[in-house]
């Protein structure tokens, strides 16, 4: 792989590229910089958690007049969530020369006024804010030269096609645009032969590494941080598990989760690194005869558990590699059996959620009552 000390790009990008432990650029930003840095319309083809953002990040702050303060370049993502982390990015690799707006629904709309009356660089921020921004004059992109449609599939499965649209439309001609997807869909291929000039397309294949999940329903519960327990409950009381696998991410919350469990007059057992291997056995033991109903476990059982009857998977954590969500996932359905998976993610966790979802080939629907999906 190429080092990012190889871009002819301001020298202070690449000291702060350094300070965030990055050395060698990923496929996507090895592809994607030089033809952005270019002037080129991209279409990247990647999957979330590829690299992407900065693949994007660095030519845009290398291109800004730092003395300028208006917004010579934005980038629209279809969650507030993604924005923040988007956002973030931006501020890290630019240092303190590079001013960003951050603009979403469902926060006070004046602090983002505020900020843009004082000057920026860039705006990061979800369609309809956007567009409620430039309606209201707050934000004009009539001298904008760089648009990013980022994760542009996800905003074409929440409505924003015809928002991104108007978004574009109100911008110069003679803009760069850059649109980045996991997947390529009709209506994002429309799009993009639409309002891109002669773009140059890179993708990033993925070494699948058997991320592969089938035959099991998937389900995500969104959760308040600090009801996530009661939505845990509300939850497994409308599924009604015959037996039933649920990870956590550490051997404390294991023992603290099965103690909890245990008090409500649960049918438990736990497992983790800590326990001794017969201890473990006897665990599994229980489960697979049936003696309990749940297992509490970290995921030293993810791949070494194999018992053909287990009806679902509760990650009340959901764990940060997809590879673990389809080992742990993978401990249900088997033997040609049908399985449930359902896991517990907070508002923050949403992009993880899809980087699971891109990887792993599959679709996570949102949690309904099993009387309500049928």
């Amino acid at each position: 792989m190429a080092k990012f000390d190889t871009l002819n790009v301001h020298t202070d990008i690449l000291k702060n590229v350094r300070a965030l432990g990055f050395e060698e650029m990923m496929p996507i930003q090895e592809m994607a910089i030089p033809l952005a840095l270019s002037g080129r319309d991209i279409i990247g083809q990647a999957k979330t958690g590829t690299g992407k953002t900065l693949a994007f990040a660095i030519p845009i702050i290398e291109k800004i007049q730092v003395a300028e303060k208006f917004v010579q370049a934005i980038v629209l993502t279809p969650t507030r969530e993604l924005a923040i982390q988007v956002a973030a990015e931006f501020e890290k690799a630019g240092g303190r020369r590079i001013r960003v707006a951050l603009m979403y629904g469902g926060a006070s709309i004046n602090p983002q006024i505020e900020r843009l009356q004082r000057g920026v660089h860039i705006a990061v921020g979800t369609p309809g804010r956007v567009m409620d921004h430039m309606n209201r004059g707050t934000l004009r992109l009539d001298k904008t030269e760089i648009i990013v449609l980022d994760e542009a599939d996800r905003m074409l499965d929440m409505g924003f096609i015809s928002d991104m649209e108007w978004i574009i439309e109100n911008m110069p001609k003679s803009r760069q645009t850059m649109l980045f997807s996991a997947t390529m869909p009709k209506e994002i291929r429309m799009l993009a032969g639409k309002y891109m000039r002669d773009p140059e397309y890179v993708s990033v294949s993925v070494d699948e590494d058997e991320l592969t999940v089938k035959d099991i329903q998937q389900f995500y519960v969104k959760v308040d941080k600090k009801k996530k327990m009661d939505s845990f409950f509300k939850v497994i009381k409308e599924e009604q598990p015959s037996k039933a696998l649920v990870f956590c991410k550490t051997k404390k919350w294991v023992e603290t989760f099965y103690g909890i469990l245990k008090k409500r007059n649960f049918s438990v057992e736990r497992i983790h690194g800590d326990l001794t291997q017969a201890a473990r056995e006897k665990s599994i033991g229980k489960l697979r005869h049936g003696t309990v109903k749940y297992l509490v476990c970290t995921d030293v059982v993810a791949r070494g558990i194999d018992i053909s009857d287990i009806s679902h998977v509760f990650n009340y954590d959901l764990p940060m590699e997809p590879l673990t969500y389809v080992h742990r996932v993978g401990r249900t359905a088997r033997v040609g059996k049908e399985g449930t998976a359902i896991s517990f993610i907070t508002s923050d966790q949403i992009r993880d959620l899809w980087v699971i979802e891109n990887n792993a080939h599959t679709k996570i629907l949102e949690w309904k009552a099993p009387q309500k999906r049928n």
